[in-house]
């Protein structure tokens, strides 16, 4: 119960806010402790009484040799039982008490639930960002850097809390005590934290800026990893085995020299501060012997001032190793930045609203986008299709096809113009309501590492068993999905289909995707080459299950297959961003232009035009 109440302190999935994460390092800090500031204030304070007991308990070292000394042993306990009594109740009930609740602030309250508040908050930002963000970086990279970020400013922050305290208490406290004992016995300590001050102020810095170095080449290293085991079937048919471990390693080399170069500067300031502790433990305990001998201090002094020299000592060294840890993990937070803290390329408008879809008219009007490049890509597009309407887009490679496929699901933003749906301009409504009247069969069909039924069910989380049934069956998936079977033994709609889906086909993954989209039963619908990867008699199969698909959608169509979209209502031409024919198959077969020309090169003059359209 007591376990249970310290971890509800922190709610690990509050929602976040939406705004992009401060890019500098403080205020980064300052976003995620400021929403839990209570729990750490309590932390702070309970680590302040927790210096003092430790401090207390060098004191009473002190006083207790200096009441033997004074005091008769038959008359020891009469005089300073109470004294003793109140030693013990610090030593016994308050340490321990102390210890226990900052344990369960830190263990309990902190380090699981505040690691992982920060890491589903960035989580959730990365997560909508554009899909160039993603293209532009390796997936382990992002997932490595969310991973560590998280777990570091948690880290370091709690080790500040934990520090701050040892560091004023027990220096802070020695001063006064050796000072109160005699002025010259806080000489050498005062000395010595002046050297080590200025040891850490040398070194941290450095140390912060090589472990920044380190963290982004882990990282890197991460990325490249990752992405050899994302496409180890291509590795493995190209048979280059020493090609990509020589590209691992070339990373592993880099983190290795990197490291290095770290380390190097810890090893440094662990012997400068083992050097400046021993003259700290040698000058103090030999200036109170000489004290002492002069009668200017007691024994109990010399207990005092060497034991909590010797205490310093190892606390210095601890302190030494937790700032090092600090900056080492300011310096992965600060690597973690350069992914997390970035501005969203597209992003909804402020006042954005659903989008409201009841005829399904789209509208192309004047469209320019270029992906950041030289030249155009889509360049004064404009294009009506009817609600209903089945179109196919056509063209030669980098004619723009996929690229208004991309823009009308608003995963990048125009430079000009607008795409309208039903009269509404789709940067003014929000991109979850966009994406979710429009829906999409693509050449790469990538599946979900999950189960059959978990992937049919984002087409609709809410279907029942008869409805995914009556989806399996248009797509004539039911003839294969009741025979599968995984390495775990899971069978049928309950079998996990591999990292992208790797364990079907081509052709089931094909009508997963499709079963998937009829279940999501949107009203405009976006084949992007959807049957192309796929061979002639799989491409027959499916095809009776998009025509199943498209009834009642309008429909925009991407086929190099040019006898896949020859029966739609109306071609569409594409040539360097701009439209250059529109009409029929028949209509442009007789023009005898662009579409004429591909026709002809595909069907090497053997398959009419009757054979396609009749």
């Amino acid at each position: 119960m007591l376990f249970r109440w310290f971890e509800n302190l922190i709610d690990a999935f509050k929602e976040p806010s939406d705004a992009m994460p401060p890019p500098q390092v403080g205020r980064f800090y300052l976003f995620y402790l400021r929403q839990v500031w209570p729990v750490f204030l309590a932390a702070l304070l309970v680590g302040l009484g927790v210096a003092l007991v430790e401090v207390s308990l060098f004191g009473f070292v002190g006083s207790i040799v200096d009441m033997a000394k004074q005091a008769d042993a038959s008359t020891f306990f009469t005089l300073h039982g109470r004294t003793l009594m109140w030693m013990a109740a610090v030593a016994l009930l308050a340490r321990p008490l102390l210890n226990a609740t900052h344990d369960l602030l830190v263990n309990q309250a902190i380090v699981p639930s505040l690691t992982n508040r920060i890491r589903w908050q960035n989580h959730r930002y990365v997560m909508r960002q554009s899909l160039g963000f993603f293209q532009n970086d390796y997936a382990g990279r992002i997932a490595n850097r969310i991973m560590q970020t998280g777990a570091s400013l948690r880290q370091s922050a709690v080790q500040i809390v934990d520090a701050i305290w040892y560091v004023l208490i027990y220096t802070g406290s020695a001063l006064a005590m050796f000072a109160h004992a005699d002025v010259w016995l806080a000489v050498p300590l005062a000395v010595w934290l002046l050297a080590y001050v200025g040891t850490l102020s040398w070194f941290v810095p450095r140390t912060r800026q090589r472990s920044w170095q380190s963290s982004e080449a882990r990282s890197k290293l991460m990325g490249r990893i990752v992405d050899g085991y994302s496409n180890v079937l291509t590795l493995k048919l190209f048979a280059h085995t020493h090609r990509e471990e020589a590209y691992v390693a070339e990373a592993m080399r880099e983190q290795t020299e990197k490291l290095r170069r770290m380390t190097r500067l810890t090893t440094a300031m662990d012997a400068t501060i083992t050097s400046l502790n021993g003259l700290l433990i040698v000058g103090t305990s030999g200036l109170a012997v000489w004290l002492w001998s002069q009668g200017r201090v007691t024994v109990g002094a010399i207990a005092l001032s060497t034991g909590l020299v010797i205490r310093i000592n190892n606390m210095s060294g601890w302190i030494m190793w937790v700032v090092n840890g600090i900056f080492e993990d300011i310096g992965t937070v600060q690597d973690g930045l350069t992914t997390i803290a970035q501005p969203r390329a597209v992003q909804d408008r402020p006042d954005a609203v659903p989008l409201v879809v009841r005829e399904g008219g789209v509208r192309f009007d004047d469209i320019h986008f270029h992906y950041g490049k030289q030249g155009g890509v889509i360049a004064g597009l404009a294009l009506a299709v009817r609600p209903g309407e089945k179109i196919g887009l056509v063209g030669p490679s980098g004619a723009g096809k996929s690229t208004l496929v991309n823009v009308l699901l608003r995963l990048y933003d125009l430079e000009q113009g607008r795409i309208l749906i039903d009269g509404q301009d789709i940067s003014h409504v929000t991109q979850e309501s966009l994406r979710s009247q429009i829906g999409v069969v693509t050449q790469d069909t990538s599946l979900l590492h999950r189960s059959i039924r978990d992937n049919l069910l984002y087409g609709r989380p809410d279907a029942t068993d008869a409805q995914i049934a009556e989806a399996v069956r248009k797509a004539r998936a039911d003839e294969f999905i009741p025979n599968l079977i995984d390495g775990e033994g899971r069978t049928g709609f309950d079998a996990h289909v591999g990292e992208r889906g790797v364990k079907l086909s081509g052709g089931q993954r094909q009508r997963i995707a499709i079963a998937r989209v009829l279940l999501k039963d949107a009203p405009i619908l976006v084949l992007d080459e959807a049957t192309s990867a796929l061979d002639s008699e799989a491409e027959a199969a499916i095809q009776d299950s998009l025509d199943i698909l498209m009834e009642g959608k309008t429909v925009i169509a991407i086929a190099h297959r040019l006898s896949t979209i020859a029966r739609m209502d109306r071609l569409v031409v594409l040539d360097k961003g701009r439209i250059v024919e529109t009409g029929t198959h028949a209509e442009l077969i007789a023009r005898e232009g662009l579409y004429a020309r591909l026709w002809a090169r595909q069907t090497g003059g053997f398959v009419g035009v009757e054979d396609v359209v009749g």
